[in-house]
């Protein structure tokens, strides 16, 4: 089973699932990490440790250990480009006249 961890950085999954304690795990659906979740691996710290991904549109940075014990699936390319596409769709914001 794939893990958050092993993903790269800009690709995109669903979670499927949260292992781990008990306080772990309520902490991360109190975040919104839930099974069926899509998140994105952002960036990852120099030394490889936190690694910032983005729930819901919010930033997350967790450490790679907890990173491990999120199980996900990735998606397939068109499938995140299909996403980023309509997020940037409902994000646009209408243009200005340009300034004389």
């Amino acid at each position: 089973m794939a893990t958050l961890a092993d993903l790269p950085i800009g690709a995109s999954a669903t979670v499927t699932s949260i292992g781990g304690e008990r306080a772990f795990r309520r902490r991360m659906m109190e975040f919104g990490l839930l099974p069926g979740t899509t998140i994105e691996l952002r960036r990852v710290a120099p030394l490889g440790d936190p690694v910032e991904i983005r729930v819901r549109g919010a930033a997350l940075s967790i450490r790679r250990v907890e990173a491990r014990n999120i199980g996900v699936a990735a998606l397939p390319v068109a499938a995140m480009d299909a996403r980023a596409s309509a997020a940037r769709d409902v994000g646009m914001r209408p243009s200005l006249p340009a300034r004389p």
